[in-house]
């Protein structure tokens, strides 16, 4: 069902979307199908070379997950302006010590609307989101405008 802009009011919160741990193949993969090859996301002796603990996953994977998150929820078609600040490095799970690295390698996305207006003859919603792994730590913040009918 469409979400209308009449039902919608300041302050309520977009649905909570999470992810499943992120695997060094999901890296992989969205390497794949990005072009970006940047050994950091795939190569740990390369990663451990310039200073990191593990490979890390692409920043635009986790802003991806973070569209998956808003587009599960309002239709893309009606999306107006998506904007992310990059805020810290999301590790992969490691599949050896799994049980103590899913809480760090899954990402949740979450949303507030902030605001309402028109524009361009369009009824509008602003929403701030934030996406943050299972320890707490923010990954991404943005915001989203959408139009609603």
């Amino acid at each position: 069902m469409a979400l209308l802009y009449d039902t919608i009011s300041v302050g309520d919160e977009m649905p909570a979307y999470t992810t499943q741990p992120i695997t060094r193949t999901h890296l992989i993969r969205y390497a794949g199908a990005s072009g970006d090859f940047n050994p950091i996301h795939h190569d740990e002796t390369f990663a451990h070379a310039v200073g990191l603990d593990n490979v890390i996953a692409q920043g635009m994977f986790i802003m991806g997950i973070a569209g998956e998150a808003i587009t599960a929820w309002i239709d893309n078609r009606q999306i107006r302006k998506f904007n992310v600040r990059f805020l810290t490095m999301t590790e992969p799970v490691n599949l050896d010590d799994y049980e103590n690295t899913k809480a760090r390698a899954t990402v949740t996305v979450t949303g507030k609307v902030v605001d309402k207006f028109e524009e361009q003859g369009e009824k509008r919603i602003r929403c701030e989101i934030v996406a943050q792994d299972g320890t707490g730590s923010r990954k991404l913040s943005g915001f989203f405008i959408a139009a609603l009918p």
